[in-house]
C-alpha cells in the first residue's frame, strides 16, 4: 500500500510552496499538514484539495485516484442536467427550492416548540 503522506509530502516540498501557507489556505494548523505528511492513508477530498493549492496532480502519484477520477467523471454524466429556457425560468426555479427549504425551516422551528 502507498504511504499517501509520503507522496503528498514530497509533492508540497518540490513546489516550494511553504507549510504555513498550505496549512492557512486549507484552513487547518501546521500540526494538521505534518499529520497528513506522516499519515498512510488520507482522504480524497484532502488529496485533491492539497493538489489544487500546489498546482500538483496526484493522479499519476496515487493509483486509487484514477479510479476515483474516472468513477466521478461516470457519476456525472449520467446526472440529469437541469437546463432552462431563458433566465426567468431558472429564476422561479430557485424561488420556488428557495420557499420549500424555507417551507420546511418554519415547520421544524414549530416542531421545536
Amino acid at each position: 500500500m502507498q504511504h499517501k503522506g509520503e507522496i503528498i509530502e514530497k509533492a508540497v516540498r518540490e513546489s516550494g510552496f511553504s507549510i504555513t501557507r498550505l496549512a492557512n489556505r486549507m484552513g487547518k494548523s501546521r500540526r494538521w499538514v505534518y499529520q497528513i505528511f506522516e499519515s498512510r492513508t488520507v482522504p480524497v477530498d484532502y488529496i485533491l484539495a492539497i493538489g489544487k493549492i500546489i498546482h500538483h496532480d496526484f493522479t499519476e502519484d496515487i493509483k486509487e485516484l484514477k479510479t476515483y477520477k474516472v468513477s466521478m467523471a461516470k457519476q456525472m454524466m449520467n446526472e440529469p442536467s437541469q437546463s432552462f429556457g431563458n433566465d426567468k425560468e431558472e429564476v422561479e426555479y430557485w424561488k420556488n427550492k428557495y420557499l420549500a427549504v424555507l417551507e420546511q425551516y418554519n415547520d421544524l422551528l414549530i416542531s421545536l416548540k
